[in-house]
């Protein structure tokens, strides 16, 4: 057993709360459970609760022994000393305030249904993938759609803080920051943090004031990638070459030591040049791109922002020196969805937090015209029942797995909660 277990009890109040009594004998009446705390301190703040003749008002504290108050060092933190009421699983020992006094306990195993903590070991017991798999096809649907919207909205706060850290890192260059994201996307998993790096290394004033040539800015880029570091023939390398030297002593840049980019296990239309030069074609066309998708109301108006292709050198190269059939290498619609997916849908949400706004309607919508992603979360959901239509979903289900499934947080999911109701 866990403690999530005592608070999900306490903050649903799923036991007899008709007949509590302390474990010195007096009764206990629960007005308000208080406040369900996810940080230091007391587990529930500002709940009241009459004692015996006595009416308190304070803080809850929750363990599955009395005696874990000391194995957590409560007695020498001042945040516990309004505990009105120590909620335990066991009681073994007293607990005393600073006055002496007997903090008053209530051992809540003699209050919970048999059926409810059955139901919450048959939850806890080994699992395949998921503690709840065996259950989820007949989760009630709205409930789920429900719980997906809160999930949703959960992944992009996180998305969002991440972008508030660049930004502050950037001086509030909101162009910037998507410069630098939208560059880890274009390397998807392999080379993402490559190109994150890559991007953060050039000054984006530089890419502003060289964008409309765009041969040099596919030269910073394959400069500080580290693909024009070889003796080569063709004359379009040769190009880049100069192109990127010069700019290094025109701006006064260091060539940055980075990782490597990879070519290994890459699809052709996936090799770092390729993505590399349609990154710089991307900013060649749109010189302001951030006020562009921020101001874009629709999948449509996102999708025509990114019909880009490379340079002509690329369509008939994936490699210097190596000519291949010749083939006009525009973003796919399918890699276009990920951009939105990871990189617009986020920028809209924390920019519309920044200016107080509310566009919470508009990014689900958008989300719901775009494809499922394809991956092994969401096909291993789709095996035990939950099958994801749109990229909504999708997000839903890899949040939910990844901050509450893989940490066996099922007291606070609603999929777990409703599966341990008597």
């Amino acid at each position: 057993m866990k403690e999530d277990f005592l608070h999900y009890l306490w903050k649903f109040k799923n036991f007899d709360t008709l007949n509590l009594k302390t474990t010195k004998g007096e009764v206990v009446t629960i007005i308000h459970v208080g406040f369900h705390l996810k940080q230091a301190g007391p587990d529930f703040f500002n709940a009241q609760i009459i004692i015996g003749t006595q009416k308190w008002a304070g803080s809850v504290e929750m363990h599955l022994k009395s005696s874990d108050w000391y194995v957590h060092h409560h007695e020498q933190d001042s945040a516990y000393d309004n505990v009105i009421l120590h909620v335990v699983w066991e009681h073994d020992i007293d607990v005393f305030r600073k006055d002496n006094s007997v903090i008053p306990v209530l051992e809540l195993n003699n209050y919970v249904s048999s059926k409810t903590i059955d139901n919450y070991q048959s939850l806890r017991v080994t699992k395949s993938w998921l503690f709840c798999e065996n259950r989820l096809a007949n989760f009630d649907e709205f409930l789920l759609r429900n719980w997906q919207e809160r999930l949703f909205f959960e992944r992009l706060e996180r998305k969002s803080k991440s972008i508030s850290n660049l930004l502050t890192q950037s001086n509030s260059d909101w162009e910037e920051v998507l410069f630098v994201l939208l560059a880890r996307n274009f390397g998807l998993n392999t080379n993402g943090e490559q190109f994150f790096e890559l991007a953060k290394s050039i000054p984006f004033s530089i890419i502003r004031k060289e964008s409309s040539e765009q041969i040099n800015i596919e030269a910073l880029f394959f400069g500080n990638a580290g693909l024009l570091d070889s003796e080569k023939q063709d004359e379009y390398y040769k190009e880049l070459h100069f192109r990127y030297y010069y700019l290094l002593q025109k701006y006064q840049l260091n060539k940055p030591i980075l990782p490597p980019v990879q070519f290994f296990r890459h699809r052709p239309d996936n090799f770092p040049t390729i993505r590399l030069s349609q990154l710089a074609n991307l900013y060649h066309h749109h010189y302001n791109l951030f006020s562009k998708i921020i101001s874009s109301n629709s999948v449509e108006s996102i999708y025509a922002l990114f019909e880009v292709s490379t340079t002509s050198y690329w369509l008939d190269h994936y490699q210097f020196d190596k000519v291949s059939p010749n083939k006009r290498k525009m973003l796919s619609k399918s890699f276009v969805d990920l951009l939105i997916i990871n990189t617009i849908v986020p920028f809209q949400f924390a920019y519309a937090q920044s200016q107080g706004k509310e566009n919470s309607d508009y990014l689900i919508q958008l989300l719901h015209e775009i494809a499922p992603e394809k991956n092994a979360v969401v096909d291993k959901f789709k095996f035990f029942g939950i099958n994801a239509t749109n990229a909504f979903e999708t997000q839903s289900l890899l949040q939910l797995k990844n901050e509450y499934c893989n940490y066996g947080k099922c007291m606070n999911c609603a999929i777990g909660i409703e599966s341990i109701k008597n």
